[in-house]
């Protein structure tokens, strides 16, 4: 019986990779057996970075909660722990915003959490 071929299935999968791949540059965008290497690694590391990403923003926001604390005398640890005894539940995303776009009632938190 002579060996048969899925030609739609597998001009599909081809396809569909040479799309992922568009905008690269050389034989990356065209040439399949390319394509398919570099668009494996693109989604790893999209997949790597959207990790990174969590980090980083958190990273950041924690910078400018701590930056904001310090012109009010405090330090970022003593802030949030000060948080933690008088049962404030904000989380870092809303105090970073917070000290970022409204200092005045950033100030007014943190002197209700000296008191």
């Amino acid at each position: 019986m002579p060996k048969s071929s899925n030609n739609v299935a597998s001009r599909t999968r081809r396809k569909k990779v040479l799309k992922m791949a568009k905008g690269y540059w050389g034989a990356r965008k065209n040439v399949y057996t390319i394509a398919k290497n570099h668009v494996e690694k693109g989604l790893t590391h999209a997949y790597r970075d959207r990790k990174l990403k969590k980090r980083n923003y958190r990273s950041l926001w924690i910078i400018r909660i701590n930056a904001a604390a310090r012109q009010h005398g405090i330090t970022y640890s003593k802030l949030i722990h000060l948080m933690d005894v008088k049962g404030v539940l904000i989380n870092r995303k809303v105090l970073s915003n917070l000290a970022v776009e409204n200092p005045t009632s950033f100030a007014e938190l943190v002197k209700f959490l000296q008191s």
